[in-house]
């Protein structure tokens, strides 16, 4: 494995700046201008434009770098991780895009409120919270990993770089800012993808050496993951596609419900490719580095590329970090504010557009304090999916089960099921059982045993709609 000289990392290190300050320009001039632009987009994005944010949200960096990370460990098979998201956009579209953009809300949370009323809002939307700053945290980690291996400095240094320049981008951009920067990011990153795989693939001269060399379940369809992990993680991913705070608000910046279910084929269409790529990718770089790190699996490939390529590709990284890392603090800021701040606050949309861009500064920041307690990028995001997954749950009983009425079941299932996830993940998943299970099946046991007991409140009137200041 070669070593850049200092002139070859000036390159690098000077088309990654240019391509910063050309996309930070563009977003300064595409900023949002108010807080309809920063929150929905004003409802007038085209529904291609959609499907790739959608897309990106759940191929970004963590996946890019975990998936790699996960097939340079235990085979092909981890392509099933980002696979799910492909199959999990389609069914999205088909069973709850209609439900939810006709409650004309930009949060799930809001949208189940619908059902369930303000105190399951709250619950849901600190849950969210939760679970999307951990995603941002696993984000981090892996941009700092790509950040790291080039311009050669530690990962909190990267990490920090990362902080600094996606905190610019969705802080000033918003959602109507950053739709068009995220094209550019997202067709950036596709050709860095492809550009390594096809540069990895003339290393190891092909596939054939690989098959033949290599130990056989690095290539069967469940590697060395097995078949309850790869179910879980399918369960996951399309679980948390159902109720991902950027999900929904991306689709609900779409001008109907037609142009949000395109907007769901095209990001299938998008992710499928890719996901083969980036297994690919981290399995070759098994062959050729077995002694690196396995966060470095794809990363590792720009040492011995030529300077300019390096810089291209390291690019197609970074660009990949920052939609990201954007994309989940914009949807971090939209719950805080629709569903805490302007509730309580009641403030004017001057103040409430000021609040939202401060907050966005602390969001952005925030995850920093944990990048160096992470090891295992794909594990985190797969349990970031696991408490998405008990809110879909939630979702899905609300819009499809109107005999699961009760407020207190909905609460108890979701309070229930974060607890009980967390605990699971941290323990190392007992009994060989993956914490997507316990989220699955959690709140669906609560809420059916909540109806078991008499509730008083049932009898009670619930009111028939939030706030509309609300989300």
């Amino acid at each position: 494995m070669n070593h850049f000289s200092a002139e070859d990392t000036l390159i690098i290190v000077g088309i990654v700046i240019a391509y910063i300050l050309f996309t930070s320009w563009l977003t300064f001039r595409l900023r949002s201008k108010n807080s309809g632009d920063f929150m929905e987009g004003s409802r007038a994005m085209p529904a291609f434009v959609v499907g790739i944010l959608l897309m990106s949200e759940f191929i970004g960096a963590k996946s890019t770098i975990g998936t790699a990370q996960a097939a340079f460990e235990d085979g092909f098979a981890a392509s099933w991780s980002v696979i799910g998201a492909a199959i999990g956009f389609p069914l999205f579209g088909w069973i709850l895009v209609k439900r939810i953009y006709n409650t004309g809300k930009i949060t799930i949370s809001g949208a189940i409120a619908e059902k369930y009323g303000t105190s399951t809002k709250n619950i849901i939307s600190i849950i969210m919270i939760y679970a999307l700053l951990l995603v941002n945290v696993g984000n981090y980690v892996s941009g700092a990993a790509a950040i790291s291996t080039v311009l050669k400095v530690n990962l909190p240094v990267a990490a920090f770089i990362t902080a600094v320049v996606s905190t610019f981008y969705f802080a000033f951009g918003g959602l109507k800012g950053m739709a068009l920067v995220t094209m550019l990011h997202s067709a950036l990153k596709y050709f860095g993808v492809l550009v390594i795989l096809g540069f990895a693939l003339s290393q190891t001269g092909g596939f054939t050496p690989m098959i033949e060399q290599m130990p056989a379940y690095y290539w069967t369809w469940d590697g060395n993951i097995g078949a309850t992990t790869i179910l879980a993680w399918l369960i996951g991913t399309i679980g948390s596609i159902f109720c991902t705070q950027f999900v929904i608000q991306a689709i609900s910046s779409t001008k109907d419900v037609k142009s949000a279910k395109r907007a769901t084929w095209v990001a299938f269409f998008f992710c499928m490719p890719i996901a083969l790529a980036i297994a690919a990718i981290g399995v070759a770089a098994k062959y050729l580095h077995p002694e690196i790190n396995s966060l470095y699996a794809l990363p590792v490939f720009l040492q011995d590329m030529s300077p300019w390529l390096a810089g291209l590709v390291t690019t197609s990284l970074v660009a990949s970090i920052f939609v990201s890392v954007s994309t989940v603090a914009l949807a971090i800021a939209s719950l805080i504010v629709k569903d805490f701040y302007v509730p309580y606050r009641k403030p004017t949309p001057e103040q409430e557009f000021k609040a939202t861009r401060w907050l966005s500064l602390l969001i952005g920041f925030l995850p920093l304090i944990f990048v160096l307690l992470v090891p295992e990028v794909l594990k985190l995001s797969f349990f970031t999916r696991a408490i998405r997954l008990s809110i879909s749950v939630v979702a899905v009983i609300a819009f499809y089960a109107p005999f699961f009425k009760s407020a207190r079941g909905a609460n108890a299932g979701l309070i229930g099921a974060c607890v009980m996830t967390s605990v699971w993940y941290l323990m190392g998943d007992p009994f060989g059982i993956n914490n997507m299970y316990i989220a699955l099946v959690t709140p669906a046991v609560i809420m059916l045993l909540d109806r078991l007991i008499p509730n008083k409140a049932d009898n009670a009137k619930m009111p028939t709609s939030v706030e509309n200041n609300g989300a």
